[in-house]
């Protein structure tokens, strides 16, 4: 056999590869660490492009420009917040490591969704009638886009976390 091809066995006359080589492919990518920047990066890049492709097709100029602005914003934020808190407090906060992966995830999602839900009604509310903010019609979208961003956001952080801290605990 040559060494560049995989350890192959004969079993009942079919050729069976070896599969540790593909194991390891997938372990190495289950071991990524987490790394803030790039998930807050992403947590910006993805819904930007996705609305903003969504309202592109759609001919909807309110939805490209919030596409970039509040939905991508939003993300960003909340993923720089929520991961930035998971790696420097969560050990202190053992729910975190002992509750199922899901439930963290949606513990996450709706304090973030109340919190950003409550941030856009006070932005399409309150500001108006107290600063020279004018009501536009993006300010009512906050109402709905804040809490979907942050919702999203922190299930895919917190899961990429938990996710880390599993692969972590393995090699240990």
């Amino acid at each position: 056999m040559s060494e560049l091809t995989p350890p192959t066995s004969r079993e009942n006359k079919r050729e069976i590869t070896n599969s540790k080589r593909r194991a390891a492919v997938a372990d190495r990518r289950a071991a990524r660490p987490f790394t803030l920047w790039r998930e807050v990066l992403v947590a910006y890049l993805a819904p930007a492009l996705m609305a903003g492709a969504g309202g592109f097709a759609s001919g909807q100029a309110g939805l490209t420009l919030a596409a970039f602005t509040s939905i991508a914003g939003t993300s960003a934020v909340v993923a720089l917040l929520i991961g930035s808190w998971l790696q420097r407090r969560a050990g202190s906060r053992p729910w975190t490591t002992a509750l199922p992966r899901i439930m963290v995830a949606a513990i996450l999602a709706v304090g973030a969704a109340v919190i950003a839900g409550l941030v856009g009604w006070f932005a399409s509310r309150w500001l108006p009638g107290h600063t020279s903010v004018v009501d536009t019609a993006w300010l009512a979208r906050l109402q709905f886009d804040l809490p979907i961003s942050a919702a999203v956001a922190a299930v895919i952080v917190s899961w990429r976390w938990r996710g880390a801290q599993r692969a972590h605990s393995r090699r240990t």
